[in-house]
This record gives C-alpha cells, structure tokens and sequence, in this order.
C-alpha cells in the first residue's frame, strides 16, 4: 500500500509540531510520499512564513530596507531546526533568496520559498529524500497549471522513487521560473502526487478533525462528516466550505483515490474521508449545510421571454461587461432572476439596470441587496422524500421568509436565499432540524 500525505502550515508551524508529522509518517511505512506547506501561525496574531515573504517582496519593491523581515524568517526557521538538533544555516539559506531577488526572481519565486525551505528541513529531520516541486509540476508559458505534462514528467520523476519529501505550492514554467497555486495550494500538489504514485490513500493533515456538518462560529461543535462524495465536496467549497483546496480532488476522481482529512495533533482521530460513493452507514440525508452572504439578485420579467432568441446571451454580456460573473440564474417561462455577488468596488448595480433597460426592454426589471445563499448538500436527497419540506418547515417555523430557491438537476442541493440578516438564524434551523432535533 501507498498513501501520499500532506501537512498544512499550522502542522509545521514549531519543532513540536515537526515531531508529531515525523511519528505519524514512522508510524505507518506506506506513507511514502509526504508534501509540505509553508510554517503557519503558532497562536493567535502571529504571522504566517508566506505573509513574511509576501511582505518581504513588497518591502524590497519599495526600495525599503528588508533587514529585519529577512531576520525574522531566518529566526523562525532556524529555531525550529536548532530543536530539532538538525544543521542547517538559514541565514545563507536567506541570503541565497535574497541574491535572486536582487537578480530579478518573480513574485511566485518568493511565495514558493516558505515551502521549499520547509521540505528542506523535512527531509533532514525524517531522512526521506528532497525532490523540488519544479521536477514535477508544470505551467504553461502564460503560467497556467499544465495538466497533460505534469502527468506525464511527473509520472516519470516518481516512477523509480520509494519516498521522498516535496514542497507544495509551487512548480516550474517552460522557462524554469516558479509559478504557485492559489494559496492553500499545497492541497493540490499532494492531490497531483498521489495520483503520479498511484497511492491508495492521499492523507491531508490539517489542523481540525474533519469537515464539519456547518460553520462552527455559527453552530457550537457541530457533528464531523465521517463520509462525503466528490461531488458533495465540490458544492459545499463553492459555498465557502475551506478545509480543503477547491481543485484538490479533480487529479484523484479518475482513479477513485480517497481523500483523508484528519487532525496533526489528534491523527488517531477518523477524521473525514472523500470518496467516490459514501456507504449507506452515514444513514443521513443531509451531508453538510454551507452559505455566503452580500449577494444582489436582479428580477426580469418580460412577456415572452423564452421566445426572444439571443435574450439569455445579451444579458450575460451585459453583466460580463462590468466584470462580474453570474452565480445563479433560476428563472421561469416569463421571469428571470440573476444572482450576482456584491462588491463595492465594481459599477453600481443602477448602471446594469440601465442596459438592459436600453438593450433588452424587459417589462419590469427590479433588484435587491443583502442577499444571503445557503447550500444544503447530500446525495441522500436523491432517495429521500420530504427533504425540501422539512427545510422550508424549519425556516417557516422561525419566521424566516425565503427569497429565492434554486435546485441544481443532479438534485444533491437545494440552494435558499434569504435576507443577510437572517443568514446564521437559517443555517441553525437547518440544521437543527437535520441533526438535532431534540435540541
């Protein structure tokens, strides 16, 4: 057997937390390949490696002095590394950055260095060996992920390897400059290498026990999801759900690799696995409940709607025109709602009106604000009957009024809008009629 694991920044943020990763890898010898992030914050108000980088870059772009940033990453790492009684000298380490900032390195160049000084000091410290992110990740010239060669030299790299330690984050353009990922994008390097080593299992130590069934800053210790579907997974991230990279599972789907995600400091722990098909023991219909707020909808309405050709695509240039995108757009045989997300910066939403106004003629057209979207996952919904009429029970019961309801064909969700202000009631009376109902 063979598991690729990867640790997030708060599993590498001191010496401590270095040796739980080395006994959780020598407890288990199928966890052959290990991905690291950069060092997280180790209490509250401390700083991240990569917001130090970050500041660094921009510091030096202001032709101000880096002195201290530099000092601060070196200290940071080379505590750690003196815990663990390992040699290194990160000061040289940080000088050699330094020298290839003053040489021009990209932006990505430094974003990358947290992780690469972090799999550094992991293969020193669990004597695996050190293979650089750029040997088997790859972009393309205009720095987008390149899925086909990254597959194949990937492959080929970690074909004739037994272990090793990788930095995640990053890879390398057809030039050999570093590209990264969005942030949180180690996820995706450790997904990408477990399919390139044909893993069994691909572990994703984090910081929490699992995904958990909502928000717990809204519901206090809300129940872990033991089991959760790609798919699920993709609907509950839309909506905001983080603990794991949005793009994380797409390397895996094709060969049904599942996706642990457990606790570094309670690995003993289940945790929450991500698969292809859950079992039928979860024995619940409901998987997860997830929800954004500031959402504005516009409401069309145009006799004959349906039969004007090119209707549908002029309002979708209209609203692409101002540089956003559409979220949802439910509509009926003469109505039409669009949900766009708010944002203060873009036109306001009295300029988008006018144009279609002016290019559509609709007969009403009319807008509201303040708009919050809840997700209510499960394939269990498929099956069961009466899913949508215990929710709207649970909302009407609290005098909720829903705005908007959009049900996607795969019928795994149904997505309510409400007022903001409601937002953290609903998701407690969603949940509370799922999970808790003799609370």
């Amino acid at each position: 057997m063979i598991k690729t694991v990867k640790f997030g920044g708060t599993s590498l943020s001191s010496a401590d937390q270095f040796k739980k990763v080395k006994e959780i890898i020598n407890s288990d010898p199928s966890r052959k390949f290990v991905i690291v992030s950069a060092p997280g914050a180790r209490f509250d108000n401390d700083v991240k490696i990569t917001d130090l980088l970050i500041l660094l870059k921009e510091t030096y772009d202001l032709g101000q002095d880096i002195s201290s940033i530099a000092e601060s990453i070196i200290k940071r790492y080379q505590n750690i590394a003196n815990d663990l009684k390992i040699e290194m000298n990160f000061t040289t380490l940080m000088e050699e950055i330094i020298q290839d900032l003053e040489l021009g390195a990209n932006d990505s160049y430094i974003l990358s260095r947290g992780e690469y000084l972090s799999a550094q000091l992991m293969s020193k410290f669990i004597g695996f060996p050190f293979i650089d992110a750029t040997e088997i990740i790859f972009f393309d010239d205009r720095g987008h992920y390149d899925r086909e060669k990254t597959y194949k030299l990937g492959k080929e790299r970690l074909s004739n390897v037994s272990c090793a330690v990788i930095p995640g984050f990053y890879g390398a353009r057809p030039t050999g400059e570093i590209e990264v990922f969005s942030r949180g994008g180690s996820d995706l390097t450790g997904s990408i290498v477990a399919r390139n080593t044909k893993s069994d299992l691909y572990e994703n130590f984090t910081d929490v026990d699992g995904f958990l069934v909502t928000d717990p800053r809204i519901i206090k210790n809300p129940r872990i999801i033991q089991q959760i579907t790609y798919n699920e997974l993709r609907e509950l991230s839309y909506m905001g759900a983080a603990v794991l990279h949005d793009e994380a599972m797409f390397p895996v789907m094709k060969d049904a690799i599942p996706i642990d995600v457990k606790n570094t400091n309670h690995p003993n722990n289940p945790g929450t696995r991500i698969l292809k098909e859950r079992s039928n023991s979860n024995n619940t219909v409901i998987t997860g409940i997830a929800g954004r707020t500031n959402f504005t909808v516009l409401d069309l309405n145009k006799l004959l709607m349906n039969k004007e050709k090119l209707f549908f695509s002029r309002l979708m240039q209209i609203i692409e025109s101002y540089g956003l995108y559409i979220e949802h757009m439910p509509s009926s045989i003469d109505t039409l709602s669009v949900i766009i997300e708010d944002d203060e910066k873009k036109p306001k939403i009295l300029d988008i009106i006018a144009d279609i106004k002016k290019i559509l003629q609709p007969d009403h057209v009319s807008y509201s604000t303040n708009i919050a979207l809840i997700s209510i996952v499960g394939d269990g919904m498929q099956k069961m009957t009466g899913t949508a009429s215990k929710i709207f029970t649970a909302l009407s019961d609290e005098n909720i009024n829903v705005r908007l309801i959009v049900q996607g064909s795969s019928e795994r969700n149904i997505i309510i809008g409400v007022n903001d202000e409601d937002y953290k009631k609903s998701i407690r009376a969603i949940y509370y009629a799922f999970f808790e109902e003799n609370n």
